[in-house]
């Protein structure tokens, strides 16, 4: 056999002796883990629109369940404004619980209380003054060479009143984005917000929606919590769940807010 033919015989030889002591050292690893108690979810609120204004209400499940929405029936869901005029939401499908329609106002301290398996669950938000949105423009960046396009939201920021806003960006009617920012170096100022949110997969034609909310600092707090687990505006943190506004262990958020949107269609 020839010196370099008997080279690559070695090689191959000491290839597979490797990959087989790799292979019969191989173990299953069964991991033990704790299940957790199941926790009660709360999500939802009321905005300054006269619309039926929903809570939803679930369960959290083992992390080895598909994921789904696990909705609690039963549960008694009560709203009041400043401690007075008590409306009843009611059970429209499990787990969603609906008001009749009303129009909430800014400056009103707004009190959710849920009871469910004997437990009594409550959160409040004052509603602040409403700020308009008063424009969606397109904003084009070069990052390492190529063209990115992101939707700009446009408002007038009130001076002297600390403000804490979301945007809700729905492309195609799906909710794409879910940022909140505050006016902590613009107060009082025309703001140009971008929201981080590249449109080059949508075509001519299509629409782009932003809900524009006025939220309280418990709620910004919140918010802006989700999005740090997720990695926004930076490397995400280590997990944790976002301070509830919900007394006696819930978690999720009730959030007073108000609501203006705008939609852009690509051209």
């Amino acid at each position: 056999m020839k010196i370099g033919n008997l080279k690559k015989h070695i090689s191959s030889v000491l290839v597979l002796v490797v990959l087989s002591v790799f292979t019969s050292c191989e173990k299953v690893i069964d991991l033990k883990l704790d299940e957790a108690e199941p926790v009660i979810v709360i999500d939802g609120g009321i905005s300054d629109l006269n619309v039926n204004h929903k809570i939803r209400i679930s369960k959290t499940y083992s992390f080895t369940e598909p994921n789904k929405f696990n909705g609690v029936t039963g549960a008694v869901v009560v709203l009041t404004a400043n401690g007075e005029n008590p409306i009843v939401f009611v059970e429209v499908s499990p787990g969603i619980y609906q008001s009749p329609k009303f129009k909430g106002k800014s400056g009103i301290r707004y009190e959710l209380t849920v009871t469910f398996e004997g437990k009594t669950y409550k959160a409040s938000s004052i509603m602040p003054a409403r700020v308009t949105l008063d424009s969606l423009t397109f904003k084009t960046f070069n990052f390492f060479g190529e063209n990115n396009s992101y939707i700009v939201a446009n408002f007038s920021d009130p001076a002297g009143i600390p403000n804490q806003y979301r945007y809700i960006l729905k492309a195609k009617g799906v909710i794409e984005e879910d940022a909140v920012s505050e006016d902590r170096f613009n107060d009082g100022n025309k703001v140009a917000n971008v929201i981080f949110y590249e449109l080059d997969d949508l075509i001519k034609g299509d629409s782009v929606n932003v809900e524009f909310q006025c939220v309280d600092k418990e709620v910004y707090r919140y918010f802006y919590s989700l999005g740090q687990n997720s990695g926004e505006g930076g490397p995400p943190v280590a997990p944790a769940n976002p301070p509830s506004n919900f007394s006696n262990g819930a978690l999720g958020v009730f959030n007073a807010h108000t609501s203006s949107s705008r939609t852009a269609v690509i051209k």
